[in-house]
Parts: structure tokens; C-alpha cells; sequence
């Protein structure tokens, strides 16, 4: 059985799971299926209720944070005890892509040139890391909720906001790929 789950699969089981998490939320106990609001319930929890936004009964929502708490406990399980020793698999033109860019390895999930903790300390990963890490914070807030909310629930409901913020989304991940990233890497 473990050698089943360490195997890739194909993307759209994924696809059909997550998807499937709507229906069955919204059945359980009629709740959103959304991460960025359990930051906010962490924040009420664990501050003073001084500011407004975080004074409200977090307490109703703890099913939220425990969400987050299985979905990082399933990536802890995946990345050891699920791993896959095969080598990660990038079509051979994306690498010639990423190559013009100065990004050469492709052992790990994630480009080493950037994303570690020495690459933190550099003009592009701190752009990349820490200002790209605020810009998605703040877009979150800005759009009333993530990607998931809005793409996967939102979309779901036929709320039209969560269509709009879906398509800036998209919009804005394109002209960052293709104007701003090839900017930063020359850096």
C-alpha cells in the first residue's frame, strides 16, 4: 500500500480530491473551504483583541486552523515517510526556460538558487521571498481571500467577485512570469 502513495499520481486525482472537499465541507457543517482566514483565527487567538479585526468569536472557526494543522502534518508525512527517491521530472525546455535565467538545478521540488536560506540573503531572494511574501499577504487580504477560496469555493458558488479575483490572479501570476521574473533574476 505504501508503495502505491510514494508513487506519483496523475494530477487530476488531486484535482478530484480537492474538488470533492467543497461539497463535503459544506455538508459536514456548512463551512467555506479557504486557508488565508486561518491566519486570521491564529492572530485572534493568540493576540490581544485590541484591534478590531481580530475581535470576533475565533472560537467557531478552530475547525479552520485544524485544516491547516492536517494539511501541513500531510506534507510532513508525504516529504518523509511517503518520499519518492526518483528524481523530479522538468520538461526539457522548461529547464532551457529556467537555464536562461540562471536557475541550473533541479534536484529538489524548489530552485536552490533562490529558495533557501542563504538565497534569503541575496538581492533576488529577498525580493522573491520576503517582498513577494507580502505582496501575496497583502493581495490576500486585499481580495477578501486566497487562490483557494476564491478559484476553488468561491468559483463553485457562482460568486462573481471570486471569478474576478480568480482571473487577476492568473493575470497577474502571467505578467509577473513572463515581465517581472526575468527582471529580478537579472539582478
Amino acid at each position: 500500500m505504501l508503495d502505491v502513495l510514494r508513487h506519483p499520481w496523475h494530477w487530476s486525482i488531486a484535482g478530484i480530491l480537492i474538488g470533492l472537499t467543497v461539497p463535503l465541507l459544506y455538508l459536514i457543517g456548512n463551512k467555506p473551504f479557504g486557508i488565508s482566514s486561518s491566519f486570521r483565527h491564529i492572530c485572534a487567538a493568540c493576540l490581544p483583541n485590541n484591534a478590531n479585526y481580530f475581535n470576533y468569536e475565533w472560537r467557531k472557526e478552530t475547525w479552520n486552523i485544524f485544516f491547516v494543522i492536517g494539511i501541513l502534518i500531510g506534507g510532513i508525512v508525504g516529504s518523509t515517510i511517503l518520499s519518492n527517491s526518483d528524481q523530479f521530472v522538468i520538461a526539457s525546455s522548461t529547464q532551457e526556460q529556467l537555464a536562461t535565467l540562471g536557475i541550473n538545478d533541479f534536484t529538489k521540488i524548489v530552485p536552490t538558487e533562490i529558495f533557501s536560506f542563504t538565497g534569503l540573503f541575496t538581492i533576488k531572494g529577498f525580493i522573491l521571498i520576503v517582498v513577494g511574501g507580502f505582496l501575496v499577504g497583502f493581495g490576500t487580504r486585499y481580495a477578501g481571500g486566497c487562490t483557494s477560496g476564491h478559484s476553488i469555493t468561491g468559483i463553485s458558488n457562482f460568486q462573481l467577485s471570486s471569478l474576478i479575483a480568480t482571473i487577476c490572479f492568473m493575470i497577474g501570476g502571467f505578467i509577473t512570469t513572463w515581465l517581472f521574473l526575468p527582471i529580478i533574476f537579472k539582478l
